[in-house]
């Protein structure tokens, strides 16, 4: 199967591993992985704060790029989260009925990862090898906007090596949210406090997620706070042999 990547901003500028482990994990299991260089942000920081008119253009350059391919992937539940729920309903606010349309058929084939592997190519082990204790954290966008359930859960539990520990509240936002984090600090700073508690509680060496901007908030806190547990990606885990 050919699949198309979208790689998402803070691949392309801060985790450029993340889109990197999602070809390996697609190319190991024998898919072709197309990456349309035209792509840009899908705009999601923008609809989140009240920029929709500022958005469109990066909704119909999203649309564009990817109307050709017939899969679509991205290893961000919150960048996917946007496309399936923001797209077509800004194009229909600013009045462009028509790039509404095509928005929906674009979004209805796009795919979070772990959605991609279990829903489409129906996989649960990749063949991934990661010796090492792990808790998951479901982020806030891949559990209540696409709903992936336990898909991510079920990927871990096949990786050879992996020890998967339960974390306590795991439903619980870390606190990151985007630009919540930014103009509301304190309470951003003291949910992710909850959140590393939390996670430091399992014992795991490692915290992952389905997307690098939680892992990015939950990294840096462990991070400061000299704890010597690692945040990685799930595309990493499952990119491991």
């Amino acid at each position: 199967m050919r699949i198309a990547l979208f790689a998402t901003c803070l691949a392309d500028t801060l985790f450029p591993e993340v889109a990197k482990a999602t070809v390996a994990v697609l190319e190991r299991l024998g898919h072709q992985v197309d990456f349309p260089a035209e792509q840009t942000c899908c705009g999601q920081m923008h609809v989140n704060t009240g920029y929709q008119r500022q958005a469109l253009p990066l909704i119909r350059r999203y649309v564009e790029t990817f109307e050709p391919h017939e899969v679509i992937v991205a290893p961000s539940g919150s960048c996917v989260g946007s496309i399936v729920h923001q797209h077509a309903m800004v194009a229909r606010r600013q009045g462009d009925l028509e790039l509404a349309s095509r928005a929906e058929a674009v979004a209805a084939r796009t795919h979070e990862l772990s959605q991609l592997l279990i829903d489409v190519l129906g996989v649960e082990d990749v063949g991934a090898y990661y010796p090492h204790r792990v808790a998951y954290h479901p982020t806030c966008h891949s559990l209540r906007l696409l709903q992936v359930g336990d898909r991510p859960l079920r990927l871990l539990r096949a990786v050879a090596g992996l020890d998967l520990v339960p974390l306590a509240d795991a439903e619980v936002c870390c606190g990151f949210g985007g630009t919540f984090a930014v103009k509301n600090a304190d309470v951003s700073t003291a949910m992710l406090a909850d959140k590393m508690g939390n996670v430091l509680g399992t014992g795991a060496e490692v915290c992952t997620a389905g997307d690098s901007s939680c892992l990015m908030h939950i990294g840096g806190g462990l991070s400061r706070l000299r704890t010597g547990v690692r945040t990685v990606h799930l595309a990493e885990i499952l990119a491991s042999t």
